[in-house]
């Protein structure tokens, strides 16, 4: 099962600053055991204000028992708050062809989607509108641009992973999707983590 992470580190006051450095060097230590042992696939920086430390992380593991077991491993985990979000497979997931799309040049984004179908819409509207959603994002994907895609949970909620040369491209890309009109869309522009097993 897949999770996403969102790390929330806050640094004692009054830490030494080789104190500080010895915390990340063993936390970079733990993370490549735990990307080595294939249970942290990702690690992403969103937006940060000055002197925020913040990160996404996207782990694997067999139950939020074993989730624990493994955030708990971390050094940083003294000094951090972790808010878990349980990923589940979705229906237009590259990954569900068998493997993750090469991305295309430019930066990731991260897409927040909820879904809100109009009551009066005719069920076969709503197959033909699924169906070529279903096309547009194998084609995007095909292109490197629609990297991952997970249901959330809460009804209508989907998390994306995209690569885009920027920001106008990202809403671009969006606005090829055939459910646009029925979707409630969040941006986040991601930036490279140096943990991160693709950086």
């Amino acid at each position: 099962m897949e999770f996403l992470i969102t790390m929330t580190t806050q640094v004692p006051d009054g830490t030494a600053e080789d104190a500080i450095a010895e915390m990340r060097s063993r936390e970079a230590t733990r993370a490549a055991q735990l990307i080595g042992q294939g249970n942290l696939l990702r690690l992403w920086r969103p937006p940060l204000q000055p002197g925020e430390w913040r990160t996404y992380a996207l782990f694997t593991a067999a139950d939020v028992d074993e989730l624990e077991e493994l955030l708990t491993s971390m050094p940083l985990r003294a000094w951090r708050t972790d808010e878990v979000t349980p990923l589940s497979e979705h229906p237009n997931d590259p990954a569900r062809r068998g493997t993750t799309p090469v991305a295309a040049p430019g930066s990731e984004y991260f897409t927040w989607f909820t879904l809100v179908i109009p009551a009066d819409t005719a069920p076969e509207t709503v197959a033909a509108v699924t169906a070529a959603e279903a096309r547009c994002t194998a084609e995007l994907a095909s292109k490197g641009r629609l990297l991952r895609l997970w249901v959330l949970p809460g009804d209508g909620r989907a998390l994306g992973l995209w690569a885009a040369s920027d920001i106008d491209a990202m809403r671009a890309d969006l606005e090829t999707l055939p459910m646009v009109g029925w979707l409630g869309v969040d941006i986040t522009p991601l930036s490279v983590h140096p943990s991160d097993p693709h950086a």
